[in-house]
């Protein structure tokens, strides 16, 4: 057989060529030192000093430091803020339009600001409900509330909503006036049941891909 061709001779002497200049190079350089080796004395050194070639001197002030962390808190804080404003509007809305002629309107947002602040803690579901309603029946006591709302919240367990929901023996007639002090606490809950309801389907919608 003939031999290698010109071509990739040279390009082969080239090559060793430019692997001897860079292996000289690495050996005779006279950059810093890098430790490749962490634990060699030196190292401790080197690393030092790159460290400070990375500090940024508009951060060195402590004040500086504090004044930028608290305007982006200020920020999350505010989007933050923004999101639970919508998602209350939504709630009220909508407990508005299925109980607006059974209940004061301030009663409902009362209700869906509290379900919004308490759906994500971690108590049961029928303490849940009676914190939604206890500001607004100062006079009951929460135990005799939480007779009244165990049943909703066994309810509420593995079940979406299906429709509006009116209580027992509580005609879409009645005024709000005419009910009971049990009609109201019970009407109470309900109201409420839907709210925490409605916020764990959104939950749920929002979990899903």
């Amino acid at each position: 057989m003939s031999g290698q061709p010109m071509q990739y001779k040279n390009c082969e002497d080239a090559l060793n060529s430019i692997q001897g200049e860079l292996l000289e190079a690495l050996l005779h350089s006279e950059e810093d030192f890098y430790p490749w080796n962490p634990a060699e004395p030196e190292a401790e050194a080197y690393f030092a000093e790159l460290e400070r070639e990375f500090l940024l001197e508009q951060w060195q002030e402590v004040e500086e430091i504090t004044q930028a962390s608290q305007t982006l808190f200020n920020q999350l804080h505010q989007c933050w803020s923004s999101s639970n404003l919508v998602v209350e509007e939504k709630l009220r809305q909508s407990l508005s339009d299925r109980f607006a002629t059974l209940m004061p309107e301030a009663w409902l947002e009362a209700i869906a600001h509290k379900a919004q602040q308490i759906f994500s803690t971690n108590m049961s579901l029928a303490e849940q409900l009676v914190l939604c309603v206890k500001p607004l029946l100062p006079n009951w006591a929460e135990d005799d509330l939480l007779v009244f709302a165990r049943p909703l919240a066994y309810a509420m367990r593995g079940k979406a909503e299906s429709g509006a929901e009116t209580p027992s023996g509580v005609a879409r007639s009645v005024e709000w006036t005419e009910l009971s002090p049990m009609e109201q606490a019970r009407l109470s809950l309900t109201v409420a049941h839907s709210a925490l309801l409605q916020l764990q389907n959104s939950s749920d919608n929002a979990e899903q891909p």
